[in-house]
């Protein structure tokens, strides 16, 4: 199976990867980037990863390819009985091809191994076409809101930003 629990060993892929796909010229030929909306180049530091990998009720699913090259990644946190989603990447050069798809569906695969019974995520507000794409996976908007978080080291805004909360319920 091309999805499994990315470990320590796999930060500098990870950071590589995620970095590439939301930040930088790199992340321009996909379409998740967000360097329209973010001043930075990074999205995320190997510090950040470690501290992800290492916190418990916590998982980061990678997709490799037949060569054992990460093409993608999601962050997994147990909450409860609900399972947060956060920083789906997939490298700009493959998106559109199915990845996110398929590392969607281990994280729903993921949820029901746990016991939760829904997930939730936050996306930036004006990522319309993003919040589209997870809602034709069957995520809705909560009417929550959140501030975008205020962290400059991960990039500083270009305009007023807020997160939604979207949620799927999980059967």
């Amino acid at each position: 199976m091309p999805v499994c629990i990315a470990t320590i060993e796999d930060i500098p892929a990870l950071l590589l990867l995620v970095n590439s796909a939301y930040r930088g010229e790199s992340s321009k030929q996909g379409w998740t980037t967000e360097a329209h909306l973010l001043k930075g180049d990074k999205r995320t530091d190997a510090d950040a990863l470690m501290h992800m990998i290492q916190t418990p009720g916590t998982a980061f699913l990678k997709y490799i390819n037949d060569a054992g090259v990460i093409e993608g990644s999601v962050f997994l946190h147990k909450k409860e009985n609900r399972l947060y989603l956060g920083m789906l990447s997939v490298n700009p050069a493959l998106q559109a091809k199915g990845i996110g798809k398929i590392l969607m569906s281990a994280a729903e695969d993921f949820a029901k191994l746990t016991q939760c019974n829904s997930i939730y995520m936050t996306v930036i507000s004006v990522r319309h076409e993003l919040i589209n794409w997870y809602e034709r996976r069957g995520y809705y908007k909560t009417g929550e809101t959140q501030p975008f978080p205020a962290n400059d080291s991960f990039g500083v805004p270009t305009q007023h930003l807020e997160m939604v909360v979207m949620e799927k319920i999980i059967t």
